[in-house]
Order: C-alpha cells, then sequence, then structure tokens
C-alpha cells in the first residue's frame, strides 16, 4: 500500500505580511523554519516517510527541506506542486486586492476565470492531472508533498473527485493531509492528520477540516 501526505508550507514572509505571494519567491518567516522544523520532528514519530517532493517555491522548498532533516532524506522538486500564478495581481496585499474590480472576489467563479497574465483553477487543474497520474509509477511507500494553498484546494477536488467543483476552504500553513492511495482514477478520503498551529502541534479529525 502507498501513502501519499500533502503539506501547505509554513509560515513565509508574504503571510505575515497578508501578500498574495503567487508564484513569487517570498522565503519562510523565522516562525515558519521552526515551525516546519517541529512538523518533520513529529511526522518521524508516527509516520515513516521515504521521499520529500516539493514545489520549486523558496517558501515550500524551506518547509521541504527541515522536514527532511528529521527523515536524513533528500528533497526532490516537482514543478507542478507550484503555486497559482495570479498575474498583475501577484505581489499585492489583500487590501489592495480588495479594492480591485478585476480580480474575481467570488471563489466560487474561479474554474475558467484567468487572471492577466496568469493561470485560472481550470488550467491548475491540467497540471495536476499529469501530476496524480505519476503517482500510479513513482516509487515510494509514504511520499510527502509540498506545495501551497490554491494549489491544495484543487488537490482536494481531484482526490474526491469534484472537479470542476472545489472547496472554498484553503488549507492552514502546515496543515498536513494523508491520504491512502488507490490509483489515479479513484476517489480518495482525505485525513487531516495534524496541523501546525502557534507553538504547538494539534491533532484533528477528518471531519473537522
Amino acid at each position: 500500500m502507498k501513502n501519499i501526505f500533502f503539506i501547505r508550507h509554513t509560515q513565509s514572509e508574504a503571510n505575515l505580511k497578508n501578500i498574495l505571494a503567487s508564484q513569487l519567491n517570498f522565503p519562510l518567516t523565522e516562525n515558519g523554519k521552526k515551525h516546519a522544523f517541529e512538523i518533520g520532528s513529529h511526522l518521524k514519530k508516527v509516520e515513516s516517510i521515504d521521499r520529500i517532493i516539493s514545489s520549486p517555491l523558496i517558501r515550500a522548498h524551506q518547509t521541504a527541506s527541515l522536514i527532511a532533516k528529521s527523515f536524513d532524506l533528500k528533497v526532490e522538486i516537482d514543478r507542478r506542486l507550484i503555486e497559482q500564478n495570479i498575474g498583475i495581481f501577484s505581489g499585492m496585499t489583500y487590501e489592495e486586492i480588495d479594492k480591485r474590480k478585476d480580480y474575481m472576489h467570488d471563489r466560487s467563479q474561479r474554474w475558467n476565470w484567468i487572471p492577466k497574465d496568469g493561470e485560472s483553477y481550470c488550467m491548475i487543474s491540467e497540471r495536476l492531472s499529469s501530476f496524480f497520474k505519476s503517482i500510479d509509477f513513482i516509487k515510494g511507500t509514504n511520499i510527502l508533498f509540498v506545495t501551497h494553498a490554491v494549489t491544495m484546494r484543487l488537490i482536494r477536488a481531484h482526490l474526491e473527485k469534484t472537479l470542476p467543483n472545489y472547496t472554498h476552504k484553503l488549507a492552514e500553513n502546515g496543515e498536513v493531509w494523508k491520504i491512502n492511495w488507490i490509483d489515479s482514477l479513484s476517489e480518495h478520503k482525505v485525513n487531516t492528520i495534524f496541523i501546525k498551529q502557534s507553538s504547538k502541534v494539534k491533532h484533528r479529525s477528518t471531519g473537522e477540516l
């Protein structure tokens, strides 16, 4: 049996400053680095991770590298895990975004909405389709993927076979999902095994997500 795990990177400088990071390279804060290391230490006690694969963006790669220290693993990169390219809105604060009439504020309408110079949810889903097909063939029995908020929104929809519908809730920084992998054609249950909050690792059941 193969288990796969998804984690949203821990706190970045963009998160701290309420900036829409998109594909810009914001590093982790010191607090984010501490959180990532603690998550790795905790995961080591409960799971046998044998591969760690990350988005190429620095906030995800730093998270992956700090977790990898607990397992003595090298971090691999998969560009398909990268965050949504939000185009001209990249780097804006949420306060600035709130004032923009050309931004799609209705979360339910983002499937086909393409921000100028960016990508729609549908476009993210297309690269994730390729990603999920590849999981059927990659080696490893407990694989951790480090990625981003919007990408995880679409990952969940892929796993639960709800596309083009998707949850409006975003995974929190440091939130970890565990999935008992069947194959890329099957529907999967997403189990939230824990969320890193403040200075504590907090266990949560699936129903609380």
